[in-house]
């Protein structure tokens, strides 16, 4: 973006009424090595954040064993398995997928540290997935090899070579027969000509509405984001931070997190296991004990800390929470409980990585929103009609553009050509408006949204309105089939234990708050809501659910 729209830029919104888009409040921060063409991996590009000496804390901790791997340790381990890659895995080298099917481990940071460092793409996805749906990511990846471990590679196609990484073979490689000196050798986290515009994963979309699609990204949109954490961190003087990572490592939000986190020097605590398999419970217990200063969660888990009255975290400074919205009602009750810990709400997503994000206290005040543009973002908000982009406080599709963006979906032009517009905008496919200060609010999905009439309803302001009325544990809204009318709201709604909220007062209690288009007008009580890893409703799912109910329950 050019200087002259920064100079143009109104101070308080970000708005710039010369290029009708929205700019970061945040202090402009050039890139390192521009173009984006010139050669640099990711992992070479951390390493060059890291303080020397290195740092004396752990780089990952296992909340369940306490086993810890030293910074030392770490990239002697990263190196000697780049150098194993090449020359005694397949071997593996620049432009080769390898598909990684593993629950969260100490090894798995490392592996995708050599493997980015090798110029290897790196394609992680969910160990819970089915044998058919591993089955079709690995065809969209197009992966040559997998690495899985033994409960998880019976679901790996047949013919597809896979290394365990509970196994003998793969810990040999992590050993090296010589001693290397880590703090001068960093020769061999250098992939040559890898350059930055390469792609460095391809990782999925949530596919909750549509097919999967798998995106991929380039070393470009981490080594901007780390950058960005980079320049907060010496401007807080932040150190030794320890971060437990409640975000899965496959996510796009737990990916990210775990790379930028020893890419700062941080310690970041694994749940690994059994303190993995304790959920909430096990999560919040490895908090306390490792005295951790930060958690990355979706927002179920905030929901079930801000719940939780036994534990106490004097150590905890913030929690970063993305993936999904997280009631206002849901934020009120955690601030009350933890009154010490800013709550930083973000945005972003698998295609164009963070878009936004709460940095210090003052902004996490301002609930209900998903914070201000993130470091190199440029957001235009555009009329869903008209086509034509809109102001401060005009609800439309965000748009966005900047470093951290995909490349494209592997071997998809029709969604590629659906995604991006002529100029390289990334159309985000929400609903979402900025503010008098510059706060971004998500409003909804837009293929999501319920057509009633000439109107159009957004099923997240209504989830959060169900969501304030005591007795309601969660909900979800849906568009039921009307034969005048389209489309008209329902909510799926999950009572309290010993609740007897009737359908009468549910929709009561929506049309007090609501336009009169916008009330309920069916209501079916259910056992759950079934949500992603990352907190998102399984809308698809919820249709399913409602095709199989009997029509009397409707």
């Amino acid at each position: 973006m050019p200087s002259s729209a920064h100079a143009a830029m109104d101070a308080r919104t970000g708005y710039c009424p010369t290029t009708k888009s929205f700019l970061s409040l945040r202090a402009p921060l050039p890139l390192p090595l521009p173009p984006a063409d010139v050669p640099l991996t990711f992992p070479a590009f951390a390493l060059s954040l890291l303080p020397s000496p290195l740092p004396a804390h752990p780089a990952l901790l296992d909340a369940a064993t306490s086993e810890a791997i030293s910074y030392p340790a770490f990239l002697s381990q990263v190196r000697t398995l780049v150098g194993a890659l090449r020359t005694r895995v397949l071997p593996l080298g620049r432009g080769d997928v390898a598909f990684v099917l593993a629950p969260a481990r100490l090894d798995v940071p490392v592996l995708y540290f050599a493997l980015l460092a090798a110029g290897v793409v790196v394609s992680p996805a969910n160990p819970a997935l089915t044998a058919g749906e591993v089955s079709r990511l690995v065809s969209l990846s197009g992966a040559s090899v997998a690495f899985a471990v033994a409960s998880t590679a019976a679901k790996l196609p047949a013919g597809l070579p896979a290394i365990l990484l509970d196994s003998p073979h793969f810990r040999s490689l992590l050993r090296s027969s010589n001693h290397v000196d880590v703090e001068n050798q960093s020769e061999p986290l250098h992939a040559g000509a890898v350059r930055q515009s390469a792609t460095a994963t391809i990782l999925y979309s949530s596919g909750t509405t549509g097919r999967v699609k798998a995106a991929a990204v380039p070393h470009r949109s981490f080594i901007a984001r780390a950058a960005g954490f980079h320049a907060l961190h010496v401007k807080s003087g932040k150190a030794n931070e320890r971060t437990l990572m409640g975000a899965p490592m496959f996510h796009s939000m737990g990916f990210f997190f775990t790379l930028n986190g020893l890419a700062q020097g941080s310690t970041i605590v694994v749940m690994t296991g059994p303190a993995a398999r304790a959920g909430l419970r096990g999560m919040l217990e490895a908090a306390r004990r490792w005295e951790v200063t930060e958690i990355t969660a979706a927002p179920p888990v905030v929901l079930g800390m801000a719940k939780d009255g036994g534990c106490r975290l004097s150590s905890l400074l913030r929690v970063i929470c993305g993936g999904a919205p997280l009631p206002g009602s849901v934020a009120e009750q955690f601030l009350r409980r933890f009154p010490h810990v800013d709550l930083c709400m973000g945005y972003g997503s698998t295609e164009a990585g963070g878009i936004s994000l709460m940095m210090d206290r003052d902004e996490c005040s301002r609930i209900g929103s998903a914070g201000r543009i993130s470091l190199n973002v440029v957001a235009k908000i555009v009329d869903m009609v008209t086509g034509e982009p809109l102001s401060v406080g005009q609800k439309g599709e965000l748009w966005v553009r900047g470093p951290a963006i995909m490349t494209g979906y592997i071997g998809d032009d029709e969604a590629n050509a659906a995604a991006f517009d002529s100029e390289g905008w990334l159309k985000t496919g929400d609903l979402c408006y900025i503010d008098q200060d510059g706060f971004l609010f998500v409003v909804d999905r837009l293929k999501e949204l319920i057509k009633y009439k000439a109107y159009q309803v957004a099923p997240a302001e209504l989830e959060l309105v169900l969501q304030s009325l005591p007795g309601i544990v969660d909900a979800a809204v849906m568009p039921y089939p009307h034969e005048e009318a389209g489309e008209v709201p329902m909510a799926l709604v999950v009572r309290q234990p010993g609740s007897k909220v009737t359908e009468a007062q549910v929709m009561e209690h929506v049309a007090k708050q609501v336009a009169p288009y916008k009330k309920v007008r069916k209501v079916l009580f259910v056992d759950s809501i079934p949500k992603s890893p990352a907190g998102k409703i399984l809308r698809r799912q919820l249709s399913a659910h409602m095709r199989s109910c009997p029509a009397s329950r409707l």
